[in-house]
């Protein structure tokens, strides 16, 4: 199952709580020893490789009330746990947990945080 969306700027989506956008790393259309395999064998294995485009705010904290402390500033920005991901991450991630979204004929993934087994984080890879 998948959601399309007309809008035309990547930038103009927001992800919410603890999702995170993926772009879906193509497939391998060969197996190690050789063997051409057909287009939907890949997209129903278990576990499926991407890269991390965007990240939600991460889990919400509830704000505290303190009656007996009246010196404190009190904030209503909500306050939230920042999740591990970052953008430009590979995430290896569980493919149960994912929701496809077509987004200008591109196809990407929305995954929870907890649908994500492994990140391998490159900091030279965009240098």
């Amino acid at each position: 199952m998948g959601v399309n969306l007309d809008e035309k700027d990547l930038d103009k989506l927001i992800v919410v709580g603890d999702r995170i956008l993926i772009k879906p790393k193509m497939p391998q259309s060969k197996t190690q020893t050789g063997l051409f395999l057909p287009p939907g064998v890949s997209e129903n294995e278990k576990v499926q490789v991407g890269y991390v485009l965007k990240v939600g705010p991460g889990y919400p904290i509830p704000t505290i009330v303190d009656s007996d402390e009246p010196w404190k500033n009190k904030s209503n920005e909500p306050r939230y746990v920042p999740l591990q991901p970052k953008v430009g991450d590979q995430a290896v991630y569980m493919q149960s947990q994912a929701i496809e979204i077509e987004f200008n004929k591109e196809k990407y993934i929305v995954v929870p945080q907890s649908a994500i087994l492994l990140l391998v984080r490159d900091e030279g890879l965009f240098d």
